[in-house]
């Protein structure tokens, strides 16, 4: 595999590097109407075991909610925006979006919220965050969807230049019955999914910050201090 350049696209099918400026002529006069169909999916699912099993998404930071800040982000960047929670739904919906649970049972990980938003979303694309990294790129849903655009891509993960971000995915509509499949059969595995499927990687190394997440009270700490400071 070619090595990832900031500013370019990996593409697993050439051998090689292509330049986002040479997608911009199709793809940037696309990509205003082309965003109007894309859901975003703040991921509030999962069990916490490293925060001794608090809901991330509702902890503290920067005097709101975990989740309030990529929620923030997200919204700002695509049309409709869900969240996938599987326990405190009234907590959530403060928040002001639609809340929804994993329609697969026992905690099943990141993949099936994301299902769960591929039965719920009424657009054509979804992209997803995890609920405790609050410092999202502000360009994250045009990049991804470039991307998507350059060819005939079903999903677009982000890469942060030396391994990929799973949770940090858009993904086509077309791939609900592929993940269902995959769930169905004990799938839990981003990156195993995402082997089955047609993907595009996107080079994020540029904004290394927005793969910071929060999994402990030490890290919550530290976060805070770093939104704080920003924030003067």
């Amino acid at each position: 595999m070619g090595a990832l350049m900031s500013g370019c696209l990996y593409r697993p099918d050439y051998n090689g590097i292509v330049p986002l400026k040479a997608l911009e002529g199709q793809a940037k006069s696309h990509l205003k109407k082309s965003m109007s169909k894309v859901a975003g999916l703040l991921l509030a699912g999962g069990q916490a075991r490293r925060m001794g099993g608090a809901d991330k998404g509702l902890l503290t930071l920067g005097g709101r909610p975990l989740a309030a800040w990529g929620l923030t982000r997200l919204q700002n960047q695509v049309g409709e925006v869900l969240i996938s929670a599987n326990r405190n739904h009234t907590d959530y919906e403060k928040l002001g979006v639609r809340v929804i649970r994993d329609s697969v049972s026992g905690y099943a990980g990141p993949l099936a919220g994301l299902f769960a938003g591929l039965q719920e979303a009424s657009s054509d694309w979804l992209l997803s965050a995890p609920c405790d990294s609050p410092l999202l790129a502000s360009d994250y849903a045009e990049r991804m969807q470039e991307a998507a655009n350059s060819g005939q891509w079903d999903a677009v993960v982000a890469h942060d230049g030396r391994r990929l971000q799973p949770v940090f995915l858009l993904v086509s509509r077309r791939l609900q019955q592929s993940l269902g499949d995959f769930l169905a059969k004990g799938g839990r595995k981003i990156d195993l999914w995402l082997e089955e499927v047609s993907h595009q990687r996107v080079d994020f190394s540029d904004h290394p910050d927005m793969f910071l997440n929060v999994n402990t009270p030490e890290e919550l700490e530290e976060m805070e201090e770093r939104v704080m400071g920003d924030s003067r």
